[in-house]
């Protein structure tokens, strides 16, 4: 996906950021897998007709015109743990940090480097952004609200929620701009911290589809994502035990944590209705979804982030052409209602949302597609990347 996909809807102001940026340099860092980070691999699509593009982080380089640099973050041993839990544990942050080995490979990869922007991805990437910058502006972007992003957890809350409290509080300040997910996220930001943000949602671009027919008597549910224990996707096996046989539901994830992807299936072994099939490539998530009919996501609000997500596979639905159903999350319920493009649960209780997905015929699931093809016309990353340019030409 190179830049030119975003030019027909961009201003000419936009258009002139190309010929600016020529003779410019840019860093994208992300203590991320790259090739497999949605938010990151839509900044370097974005901005990869920029010469003198590079981009830092995990796994293999991506197929993008750009200048890749593999960090490197061993696993660490026993002794290391012990000895960073301790620093955690004494607040002593800085050198918890500067201490990290993905941190240090990167300073010495890069520190002789001179950029005209860096793009830092989460406030893990910030501090050294900021060293590498020498003065130059550095846009933050961040995928989630970082103090309180387990705070569900007694020890992370004890750990990591007071270090990344503190790298807020020293560092975000010194950003020159801030972008961020969502206007929950971004409000809590503004408050904690005084730093405003402007939200660039987690849309893909416009994938120019059109709404599959439904089958009254099989009207396909779908989750697609990853095996994350934290996301409790055993509710929605749950929840098919109150939906009646006209419902499927196809799990399309993958397979990151193995012991937990073998206790949803065993879950769900007693359900013919409920199938899990293997997933495709990140470029083909809404080809794939787009012969379904609902997409379906129930997250309980176990934690501050939970409560305010706004991911990927939301914005996939719609782009796939789906109805949507999803639990009372609000950042969620806002977008679907304004939209109309599908039903919203009265409480996270899978029961809950069984009954709003029950009363759902082959019509009213064929409305709420239509529905989302004309949402797909505007929450897209068309949209999101003019937002990011405009940022970006701002800053160089």
């Amino acid at each position: 996906m190179a830049l030119d996909q975003f030019l027909p809807l961009a201003q000419p102001s936009y258009r002139l950021i190309v010929d600016l940026y020529i003779l410019k340099s840019v860093l994208i860092i992300s203590f991320s897998t790259i090739h497999s980070d949605p938010r990151v691999m839509r900044q370097v699509c974005l901005l990869e007709s920029v010469q003198q593009v590079t981009v830092a982080g995990y796994g293999r380089a991506p197929e993008a015109n750009i200048e890749f640099v593999t960090l490197d973050k061993p696993p660490a041993g026993m002794l290391q743990k012990g000895i960073w839990a301790g620093k955690l544990l004494l607040g002593a942050f800085e050198s918890y940090y500067w201490s990290l080995p993905q941190v240090r490979d990167a300073q010495r990869l890069l520190g002789e480097c001179r950029f005209d922007l860096i793009v830092a991805n989460d406030i893990s990437a910030l501090p050294l952004a900021l060293a590498l910058a020498k003065g130059s502006p550095v846009l933050m972007d961040a995928h989630e609200y970082s103090p309180r992003e387990f705070d569900d957890k007694l020890l992370w809350k004890l750990l990591f929620g007071r270090y990344h409290h503190d790298l807020c509080k020293r560092y975000l300040p010194r950003a020159a701009a801030m972008t961020t997910v969502c206007q929950g996220i971004a409000d809590e930001y503004k408050r904690e911290y005084g730093v405003p943000c402007k939200v660039i949602h987690n849309a893909p671009l416009d994938q120019k589809l059109l709404p599959s027919s439904v089958d009254a008597g099989c009207i396909r549910l779908i989750h697609h994502g990853s095996a994350i224990r934290s996301r409790h996707l055993g509710v929605m096996i749950e929840m098919m035990a109150h939906l009646d046989e006209r419902f499927t539901l196809d799990f399309m994830l993958v397979e990151t944590d193995k012991v937990y992807m073998a206790e949803l299936r065993a879950a769900a072994k007693a359900d013919p209705r409920i199938c899990f099939i293997e997933p495709v490539a990140m470029q083909n998530i809404c080809q794939r979804l787009n012969e379904f009919d609902i997409g379906v996501y129930l997250l309980p609000p176990v934690n501050f982030n939970h409560e305010h997500a706004l991911p990927n596979k939301f914005f996939e639905f719609i782009q796939a052409r789906l109805a949507v159903a999803i639990g009372p999350s609000p950042e969620m319920a806002t977008l679907l209602r304004q939209y109309g493009c599908g039903v919203v649960a009265e409480s996270f209780e899978p029961r809950a949302l069984a009954a709003v997905i029950q009363q759902l015929d082959a019509a009213a699931v064929s409305s709420f597609k239509q529905a989302s093809n004309v949402a797909a016309q505007e929450l897209n990353y068309e949209r999101g990347g003019q937002l990011m340019l405009a940022e970006v030409e701002r800053l160089v």
